[in-house]
């Protein structure tokens, strides 16, 4: 048999064979060679190859062994029923054949099988062999032969096969990042998120364990989790310690193939965490500035780390930044709606323990719990909106929006366009397409205050979506269902403005199916220091100091005051000591504001119209700057920020005689 195909391969110590064994040997080649040409991994390969051998071989079983540096049986083949023993492969044998680089056989001596090996051809790697064992009869020397070329093919077909394994490996990674990248858009809090990425990280790189370190710029520290074995699954490090220090500060892949060979390792904890490192690699992670903050750090890697374990890891990295920027901005987002939902609630709280207020928090409890219109009744600053708040975060719908609409802050032009929306270019202004409140407030609660300031029209048109459950934007023609609870409030006698022809009768009854009357605060004075006490508690936490005391003295006047401006007078009052006053305990004459207060209480404007009220102030303070210019028509502009023209033009719309002014 000629040996010029046999490439590579050192064939001194083989004997000629006969042409059958050409003949077989080249068939096999043949076999080889098709299977090297189509695509196949390393495995199918292995699986292919290695029967054939063996038949040839009438071998029990064959293995390709590799060293790294110790030897490992990679691929092993062996006939059905037969137990293979593969300590029993004498490993100076396989040294031999690896330093020859030649075909070597072992004659059976006893117990001893035989065995024949020859070394694989491998282009960037010589550190295979082909080994096969049988416990019979010696190999021959043109089995031999037979084993050194099939060797060498075996070898070719491996080495294509390892492009393809390389493929498949990298679509399988390609795949798992894909999924490891969906599973992260899942996740919203920061620690199972990094113990996620570890835990995929580790299996799809074939390694022991991941830690994810995060830089802690305020403490200078590295935080690391999962770290198994440690308090909390949590490891704080310096930021310059240790393998993982060396990558935050260098900004470049550090890998350390034994951990005992490298100055920076420090065992203190694998000696806390009962695990052993062998081995590990490390892989910094950068923020969009392309500043390090943090590192990914793969633990005992079975094998040794590639370009693409590399590529992989620093795709994870960013994938973690990115993940870490979105679950962090989250949390913050969920903390913010947290405290904004206390605060809420803390709103919704109606403080006190007198009888009327009990009775009140009872009622509200029951009302709740149902759909129906609620109508709140009582004197300015009773708590008209505390109670509102209180009814929908008692209310199935405290989770969906809560919306307050004061009625006579809104002109009345644009009213029905702030309730019900408006169209793009349903009128001048409308410059796009905007859902009102009753869409905004839809599965919640919408609290309408000052009801009894709204216009014929929009009360109209109110009634119409109360009782429709629809609404129509201004400029729409589509009806828009809404599932909104409307609560209302006002401090008129609505039935005397029904009386009056002020308010449609029809809404009036659709809005008061349950009508809760609030006292005054002057009907509840138990409840005086009671919602004192709550309301420095409240200001001095604002305001970063403790709670302030009362003295006998100013808990006396606090309980004597009439206070016509109700809770509202209250809690200003106490907003302004909490933070002004200075000394620990509220003295009476801190409280110095009510008796100002309490001078004048009468409201001039109570019994007229918003109108009327408007243009009775107006002439009380025209009036009173005239006073204080002494009559001087310039001064008395320029008191009132107006031009002398502009003055006496709006003297005469008001009615007022410009004989008041003189020349200046």
């Amino acid at each position: 048999m000629s040996t010029q195909w046999l490439r590579a391969v050192d064939c001194t110590l083989l004997q000629p064979a006969g042409d059958d064994v050409d003949v077989i040997a080249l068939r096999v080649v043949q076999r080889f060679l098709e299977i090297a040409l189509t695509r196949h991994s390393s495995a199918d390969v292995a699986q292919s190859l290695l029967p054939e051998i063996a038949a040839q071989l009438r071998a029990d079983h064959v293995g390709v062994w590799e060293a790294t540096p110790t030897w490992i049986a990679r691929h092993v083949w062996a006939r059905p029923g037969t137990r293979v023993n593969l300590d029993a492969i004498p490993r100076p044998l396989l040294n031999e054949i690896l330093d020859r680089q030649a075909g070597v056989m072992q004659a059976p001596a006893g117990a001893t099988p035989a065995i024949a090996g020859a070394c694989l051809s491998f282009v960037d790697r010589p550190n295979r062999v082909l080994v096969a064992v049988r416990p019979r009869d010696a190999f021959a020397s043109h089995e031999l032969e037979f084993a050194v070329a099939a060797g060498h093919y075996l070898g070719v077909a491996l080495e294509r096969a390892k492009d393809w394994d390389r493929a498949a490996s990298q679509v399988q990674r390609l795949q798992s990042l894909i999924d490891i990248t969906q599973q992260l858009a899942q996740k919203r809090e920061t620690v199972p998120l990094l113990e996620h990425i570890a835990e995929q990280c580790a299996k799809l790189l074939g390694g022991e364990r991941a830690s994810i370190f995060v830089l802690d710029t305020a403490r200078k520290e590295l935080v690391g989790r999962p770290a198994l074995g440690m308090p909390n699954n949590e490891l704080r490090i310096s930021q310059d310690a240790g393998v993982v220090g060396r990558t935050l500060a260098t900004g470049e892949v550090q890998i350390v193939e034994d951990v005992a060979d490298d100055p920076n390792w420090s065992a203190k904890v694998d000696k806390t965490s009962g695990f052993r490192t062998r081995n590990l690699l490390c892989v910094p992670m950068f923020d969009n500035d392309n500043q390090t903050v943090g590192v990914l750090e793969l633990l005992n890697k079975t094998e040794k780390a590639t370009p693409s374990d590399i590529a992989t890891m620093q795709v994870l990295a960013t994938q973690i930044v990115a993940a870490l920027k979105n679950v962090r901005e989250f949390e913050t987002l969920v903390r913010a709606n947290q405290e904004l939902d206390g605060q809420a609630r803390l709103a919704a709280r109606i403080v006190g323990s007198s009888t009327p207020i009990v009775a009140l928090r009872g009622t509200v409890e029951r009302v709740a719990r149902t759909d129906l219109p609620v109508l709140l009744l009582g004197e300015s600053g009773t708590g008209k909106d505390v109670v509102a708040r209180a009814l929908h975060y008692s209310s199935p719908r405290q989770h969906h929006p809560f919306i307050p609409i004061n009625c006579a802050a809104i002109a009345e032009t644009l009213l029905e366009s702030e309730l019900f929306g408006h169209e793009k270019g349903a009128f001048t202004g409308a410059v796009d397409t905007r859902a009102g409140k009753f869409e905004a407030a839809s599965g919640g609660t919408l609290f309408l205050d000052e009801i009894g300031e709204m216009s014929a029209n929009g009360q109209a048109k109110l009634l119409r979506v109360l009782e429709e459950k629809v609404v129509y934007r201004v400029g729409g023609t589509a009806a828009i269902a809404v599932d909104t609870r409307v609560v209302a409030a006002t401090n008129r006698n609505l039935a005397d403005s029904v009386r009056a022809g002020r308010f449609r009768e029809d809404l009036f009854y659709r809005l008061s199916v349950v009508t809760l009357d609030l006292p005054a605060l002057r009907e509840r004075r138990d409840d005086i220091l009671v919602l004192a006490e709550h309301f420095m508690t409240q200001f001095c936490m604002e305001a970063a100091r403790k709670p302030l005391k009362f003295s006998a003295e100013a808990r006396k006047r606090l309980e004597q005051h009439e206070w016509p401006g109700n809770v509202r007078e209250l809690r200003n009052l106490l907003e302004r000591v909490a933070y002004l006053c200075p000394n620990e305990k509220v003295e009476a004459g801190d409280l110095a504001i009510i008796q100002r207060v309490s001078k004048d209480v009468a409201n001039p404007y109570a019994e007229m119209t918003l109108a009327d009220a408007t243009d009775a102030f107006q002439i009380d303070h025209i009036n009173y700057a005239i006073k204080r210019a002494k009559g001087n028509v310039t001064e008395a502009a320029k008191l009132l920020g107006l031009h002398r023209p502009n003055l006496y033009r709006k003297m005469r719309l008001l009615g007022m005689d410009v004989k008041l002014l003189g020349e200046g």
